[in-house]
């Protein structure tokens, strides 16, 4: 088939390249002119692991294109995904314009019968909006041209999305009608062969599987951070709960790992935009308020046991800090738990002297340059000089078996605040650490 994919940020890159593997012929088009010929040049502009061999071997094959001729793309696809962002407005709501704009486009340049596919994260009855931009555009043009909207919402990892995306747990198609179904079943067949897991349902009831799908699991790590400070405040150890309670299958153990509060494009944004529709449908949503409020107190934690060690003023004081991202295997920092600790540290005076094997450049770009208090380090010991204490806030596989040798020794003190509970506080009693971590009570090594 012949795709338009609009929008080259993290889902229409993935996508569009993953539908190339399979040997549909696929445009991929921003309005962005520097990301575009950066793109053309073999430049990917986001950390994705196996995504840059993906887009080169079907740039090579001719099925993947990138270009900025919207009516082009539009004019020769059969199907037009839209993969623009929706970035949360100031009030928590779905700042909309960039689909509203393709809609626009689509009803200025269409041509022929078309699927117009709503891949991007938006509220429910955004399909419907999308049919009323594209009709007016065309009623602008004394056109009448048949198309449907469905909705195919992206589930993908952020640091294993090419692999989501090839083998996905499951593919969710919103559509209208009967033949868009037929169409969106071909598409996928080649992603579903092995597996019964493309489920078709009406277009609302897909737009919203997506935002309840990111709640439930956002509410899952909200649980368990709310229940880590209940055991650090009663003297149990939620380590060693979580293994308790994910024991049982109803509940299991996925995503429910103690730490430093969820972040990324996906969870914070639409935690917040789910509680704006469905209070503009009447309902106040008190689960959802309560696990956004839980997350953002735990980004605070981990700075909050630095202050309780350390002081309130924490000036002439050098930290450094493992890990940028919200999670690891992405450069990906927005709304990451990292750069809220660090903000924090750097307000109450300290010395921030900071590492991450792939996000450094974007925490610059991001409001983080690394100037006066800041630091990027050239490595994880690098970054280690001259501090008084050590935070490890991203599990990034080559932070989880240092040499603690070598850390004890580049400290000034040997102090580790484990944002991710991934040592044994057993272990660092042995070696000498004190050492902090989330809901697991007192803290291991001598008496200051």
């Amino acid at each position: 088939m012949r795709l338009a994919v609009v929008g080259t940020g993290y889902v229409g890159l993935v996508t569009g390249a993953c539908f190339a593997e399979y040997g549909n012929e696929v445009i991929c088009v921003d309005n962005d002119a520097g990301k575009i010929a950066k793109l053309n040049s073999g430049v990917i502009p986001i950390f994705e692991p196996n995504l840059k061999e993906l887009v080169d071997r079907n740039r090579a094959l001719g099925t993947l294109e990138y270009t900025t001729d919207t009516k082009a793309a539009i004019e020769s696809c059969d199907l037009c995904f839209i993969c623009v962002g929706t970035p949360q407005s100031e009030t928590g709501e779905t700042d909309m314009r960039y689909v509203k704009a393709v809609a626009k486009d689509i009803g200025s340049y269409l041509t022929h019968d078309i699927l117009i596919v709503d891949k991007s994260t938006v509220p429910v009855g955004t399909a419907g909006l999308v049919r009323e931009i594209v009709c007016a555009e065309l009623a602008k043009r004394g056109l009448r041209i048949d198309f449907s909207v469905v909705s195919n919402p992206e589930f993908l990892k952020e640091g294993d999305a090419v692999k989501n995306c090839m083998r996905p747990d499951r593919i969710i198609v919103g559509v209208e009608d009967e033949g868009a179904g037929k169409v969106m079943h071909g598409l996928y067949k080649p992603f579903v062969r092995q597996s019964d897991n493309y489920i078709e349902m009406d277009v609302k009831s897909a737009e919203m599987t997506k935002y309840a799908a990111n709640a439930m699991l956002a509410t899952k790590i909200s649980f368990i951070n709310e229940i880590a400070n209940i055991c650090e405040r009663l003297g149990a150890d939620v380590n060693q709960v979580r293994i308790g309670i994910g024991s049982d299958s109803r509940i299991g153990y996925s995503f429910i790992y103690p730490g430093i509060g969820y972040g990324g494009s996906c969870f914070p944004k639409d935690v917040k935009s789910l509680i704006c529709c469905a209070e503009a449908a009447g309902y106040t949503p008190g689960i959802l308020g309560a696990v956004d409020r839980v997350n953002a107190r735990q980004k605070t934690v981990l700075a909050d046991k630095v202050i309780a060690r350390f002081g309130d003023d924490l000036t002439g004081l050098t930290f450094a800090v493992w890990g940028l991202s919200f999670k690891p295997n992405t450069d990906d920092v927005r709304e990451s738990p990292a750069l809220a600790i660090i903000g924090a540290l750097l307000a109450r005076g300290a010395i921030v002297r900071a590492y991450d094997p792939q996000a450094m450049e974007t925490a610059r770009a991001h409001g983080f340059p690394d100037e006066g208090r800041l630091v990027y380090g050239e490595n994880k010991y690098d970054a280690l000089t001259g501090a008084d204490a050590l935070l490890l806030t991203t599990e990034w596989k080559e932070f989880l078996s240092p040499d603690f040798q070598k850390i004890k020794s580049a400290l000034k003190n040997a102090v580790i605040f484990d944002g991710r509970n991934q040592f044994d506080s057993a272990a660092m009693a042995g070696l000498g650490f004190e050492y902090y971590q989330i809901g697991a009570g007192n803290t291991t090594g001598p008496e200051r």
